[in-house]
């Protein structure tokens, strides 16, 4: 059996950077649920005036007891403030996190617009993109996006 030369070997990743990789993979889901749920409060707050568990269910795509599990977290830790069947409201922590959420899938959207990507996809694309980009590649988005204008 012939080896395969070394120039038509794919390289190989070293194992610490996949393990750093994947690590912080699962960190960044952790957060991706409660970053959405907070933009969505935001965003139901400011169109609607409050948030609701029902109108999560329905923005979110996912159950009205998956909203209420995921509210009684979100409230432990510290961001929103919610009584049964009541309306739901950021605390000051929320309301910063989804400043950021906000900003974050802003400018991803713009990027990816700038580069050709139409707004539909660009929207799509951003939802998973916006949590999982380091700060240092969302900072080089940003300083693109301002060399263009």
């Amino acid at each position: 059996m012939k080896k395969a030369s070394r120039s038509t070997k794919k390289p190989v990743r070293p194992s610490a950077l996949q393990a750093e990789s994947l690590q912080q993979t699962r960190r960044k889901h952790a957060s991706e649920i409660a970053e959405d749920y907070v933009e969505a409060i935001a965003d139901l707050s400011a169109s609607q005036g409050e948030a609701r568990v029902v109108d999560l269910a329905h923005r979110l795509g996912v159950t009205h007891v998956t909203v209420t599990r995921t509210i009684a977290r979100l409230q432990r830790d510290g961001f929103v403030v919610a009584r049964p069947y009541r309306a739901i409201f950021l605390t000051a922590s929320g309301v910063t996190l989804a400043a950021q959420c906000q900003q974050r899938h802003a400018t991803v959207v713009a990027f990816l617009r700038s580069i050709g990507i139409p707004e539909k996809t660009a929207e799509l694309d951003a939802e998973g993109i916006e949590h999982h980009v380091s700060p240092e590649t969302l900072a080089a988005f940003e300083r693109y996006l301002r060399k263009r204008i």
